[in-house]
């Protein structure tokens, strides 16, 4: 499996004036949820998927199956939309 990265021209960023964390993309913006982020924070360019699903399993002792299912799907609609990638 290809590394998951961020789209070039888009990253995650904290918007500390209002106490949250964004994602900017060019004339995007995208408001993730709590669950997001904590995946979008393990986007690194050197994961994948596969990684990133170990990693959450590990942190939160939740089944795998339930997490990959949740990440696969979020990683399929941000690439859908542009704002990651593979590879």
């Amino acid at each position: 499996m290809s590394a998951i990265r961020f789209a070039p021209g888009v990253r995650l960023q904290e918007d500390k004036a209002r106490g949250r964390w964004i994602i900017m993309a060019p004339e995007l913006m995208f408001i993730p949820d709590e669950i997001a982020l904590e995946v979008l924070r393990l986007v690194d360019g050197a994961r994948n998927e596969a990684a990133i699903v170990a990693a959450l399993v590990e942190k939160f002792a939740a089944p795998e199956e339930v997490i990959g299912a949740d990440v696969a799907a979020m990683l399929d609609d941000l690439i859908a939309r542009g704002a990651l990638r593979r590879g």
